[in-house]
């Protein structure tokens, strides 16, 4: 489906529910060809937006982190989403998917309603050893109405000094270094201080991306976002979570990225000093 199509599609099923005055009855004399596909007289206001909405992508991202919101975001109504990079030149994310920036740092608005970072795992870690995406992320961070993350996307922004006394969460994997960056570690799938917003792991962009849809229009619209996207998970598998997954798994998963970790560690705390 378009976007075009899923606005319409939702502005349909979002007014039938509020609408107000009866349908006109098309005559054989007037016929309704140049009659709207869908009545949107009775929308709310503030269901048609203006937002600039910057998702960073980088070299290594995990795409799931970004693809989830993203769908989210692009629901929006009058939103304009804009996915960043150092260069126009396509980005392969960690699973093979290749995201074509549609404008550089040095192009994105100024002035962001939303600046979003994904995670990944070494390619987060070369994104916050790189300066210029640490300096375009700090600088618009500095200003964005709301600044956001899942995933490990929160290190990076706590690397460039966005996080300093707030409350966040990550991937388990990594989310006891919040702490690295002046942040204080939540363990939760979506987590709000402020204008700060964070998500746990990968799938938590969905969760993550739904809350903010309900935050710039409101519930009833979030809940059909929710409907037409069928988000409904229910995971025949209950290991999603380090409390609830065996300990033999939880225990392989750890040691498969404990070098990650201490990498990260170790960057982060330099970065620390550095500031």
């Amino acid at each position: 489906m378009q976007r075009r199509q899923f606005h319409a599609a939702l502005a349909a099923a979002l007014t039938a529910a509020t609408a107000s005055a009866p349908a006109q009855t098309a005559t054989a004399a007037r016929p309704p060809a140049a009659e709207p596909d869908h009545d949107m007289s009775s929308m709310p206001a503030h269901w048609m937006g203006r937002e600039q909405i910057a998702m960073l992508v980088y070299p290594e991202f995990t795409a799931l982190d970004l693809v989830g919101p993203q769908y989210m975001f692009a629901s929006l109504m009058g939103a304009t989403v804009h996915l960043v990079g150092a260069t126009r030149e396509p980005v392969r994310s960690d699973t093979g998917l290749v995201f074509v920036p549609s404008m550089t740092f040095d192009e994105c608005p100024s002035e962001l309603d939303v600046l979003f970072v994904p995670g990944g795992s070494r390619g987060t870690l070369a994104a916050i050893r790189d300066e210029a995406t640490r300096i375009f992320v700090a600088d618009r961070g500095s200003r964005a109405k709301l600044v956001t993350s899942v995933c490990t996307g929160s290190l990076l922004l706590g690397a460039c000094g966005l996080l300093r006394g707030y409350r966040a969460t990550s991937h388990w994997v990594t989310r006891d270094l919040l702490p690295l960056v002046g942040a204080t570690a939540v363990d939760a799938r979506v987590v709000r201080d402020r204008n700060r917003i964070t998500g746990a792991g990968v799938t938590a962009g969905l969760d993550f991306g739904l809350s903010i849809v309900e935050q710039l229009r409101d519930r009833e619209y979030a809940q059909a976002v929710q409907l037409l996207a069928e988000y409904d998970p229910r995971p025949h598998l209950q290991a999603g979570h380090p409390r609830r997954a065996p300990a033999k798994v939880r225990r392989m998963m750890q040691a498969m990225f404990t070098d990650f970790h201490a990498r990260t560690r170790d960057e982060l705390t330099l970065q620390s000093q550095r500031r």
